[in-house]
């Protein structure tokens, strides 16, 4: 299937089951995307997209954003996209432009580095204060990040540096070395941290009916464990994220993505928590409009206090918005 097939397919599972209630009550609340990619393969080497499915091997830009969104009142924090090394400055330095001209959703952004790099604290420095720049991350799941690579003391000390000037790092790992997130988060006690897409849970996990012959990132116990040990970390924020990529698509339903989201939603509590897209990685499973409205209905019977922290009120107050 390409892109603009996919494109034009509604993930049937997830829109069919909603209501007009849930469309009527999202059409009027902001929703802050705190996980949003933006990507032109023109101006970025990103080499991992060399071997990503078919659907991603396109630009994604912000018009293609404005357009995967429509009709939701959304803001967007801007996720770094595992570019090369060599463009980390050019990506940054792009997207704090691009926030500053005033003519985008995105009003935030968390760019990419390298904590155990030599000259990780001067290239800190170049963004800490600007106001746009709220965090950074590294992606610790890809073959040059083994376990335990994020406990060396190298990339603890980049992980400190980041906290000393006020940013956070966001952790995108595999779901079985969540206890390393542990490990990491007691060393570095001035730091903020995220931990991204609840952690990789698989919803699959939860249900072997659900893509049978597909493979399990984890156990159901073992990343619930996991989690909760995360989650034990005072301060520390659970992105609600990625794990429609999980899912074959338009073979799912809100019901099976709803063991992962409702237990990190109590692990976590609703004051730790927000919504994140994963635009457009959530393709692999969903448009993002498919996850929105799936989301909704998972957290439908949750006060409606604890549903504006998720959208939106957490987001805020976390990354200063």
């Amino acid at each position: 299937m390409n892109r603009r097939q996919f494109l034009h397919n509604t993930t049937a599972a997830a829109l069919t089951a909603s209501s007009c209630t849930t469309t009527t009550r999202r059409a009027d609340k902001l929703i802050i995307d705190t996980h949003q990619h933006l990507w032109n393969r023109k101006e970025l080497n990103l080499p991992w997209l060399n071997s990503a499915p078919e659907i991603l091997q396109h630009d994604y830009v912000t018009a293609d954003y404005v357009e995967a969104t429509h009709g939701l009142k959304v803001k967007a924090i801007y996720m770094e996209v595992d570019v090369a090394p060599s463009d980390h400055i050019k990506e940054a330095d792009a997207i704090v432009a691009q926030i500053r001209a005033r003519n985008t959703p995105t009003v935030a952004a968390t760019i990419g580095g390298r904590p155990a790099s030599a000259d990780f604290e001067s290239y800190v420095q170049r963004y800490a204060g600007n106001g746009i720049v709220k965090g950074l991350r590294q992606v610790l799941h890809g073959p040059s990040t083994p376990a335990g690579f994020c406990l060396r003391p190298d990339f603890v000390r980049g992980v400190q540096t980041l906290g000393k000037h006020g940013l956070n790092f966001e952790l995108t790992m595999r779901p079985t070395e969540l206890h390393d997130a542990v490990k990491l988060i007691q060393q570095c006690p001035e730091t903020h941290f995220v931990l991204d897409h609840c952690g990789n849970g698989d919803p699959k996990a939860f249900n072997p009916m659900l893509g049978p012959g597909m493979k399990r990132s984890c156990t159901a116990d073992g990343w619930k464990r996991g989690i909760d040990a995360v989650a034990a970390q005072p301060g520390v924020m659970c992105k609600i994220s990625g794990i429609v990529a999980f899912v074959p698509p338009e073979k799912w339903s809100a019901e099976d993505l709803a063991p992962v989201v409702n237990h990190c939603l109590d692990a976590f509590g609703p004051d730790r928590v927000f919504f994140g897209g994963d635009w457009p990685v959530c393709l692999l499973g969903s448009r993002v409009r498919g996850w929105v409205e799936a989301l909704d209905q998972i957290v439908a019977s949750r006060p409606f206090a604890d549903q504006r922290k998720l959208w939106s009120g957490n987001a805020s107050k976390f990354y200063r918005l």
